[in-house]
């Protein structure tokens, strides 16, 4: 009698497991926080920034968009966007940033496309003219 045993493989389930975890996302907020420094239109927005405080923030609030074990107790959108007078011209080259950002970090355009579906409703919160 023959028994044949398959490797247990795992594969990722969340997309925060998809994204790798803590370390992948600290990839990709820093290779996002390097394209917000090297842009000129979205830059400005970012100018009195910590930014220490906003990679933290930041990573922990997608680790919590995404599924991952963190749960984010900063401001919302509203609060934090409040004042800032973001167009819609500016959000989508935010977004593009963001893109060119996941495209840096090798993520997948059907992962990079959940990603952005998950922080789509956002948008409504952030867009204050």
């Amino acid at each position: 009698m023959m028994v044949a045993l398959s490797a247990c493989q795992s594969t990722p389930t969340t997309l925060y497991q998809q994204v790798g975890e803590q370390a992948g996302l600290e990839r990709l907020v820093d290779a996002f926080i390097k394209q917000i420094g090297q842009d000129e239109v979205v830059f400005p927005y970012f100018k009195q920034t910590n930014v220490s405080h906003f990679r933290a923030g930041f990573i922990t609030h997608m680790c919590d968009v995404l599924d991952g074990p963190c749960t984010y107790e900063g401001d919302n959108m509203v609060q934090i966007h409040t004042g800032m007078k973001i167009n819609e011209h500016d959000f989508n080259h935010t977004v593009d940033l963001l893109i060119a950002a996941m495209n840096e970090v090798r993520l997948s355009h059907s992962l990079q496309n959940k990603i952005l579906a998950r922080l789509a409703p956002l948008r409504a919160q952030i867009i204050k003219i």
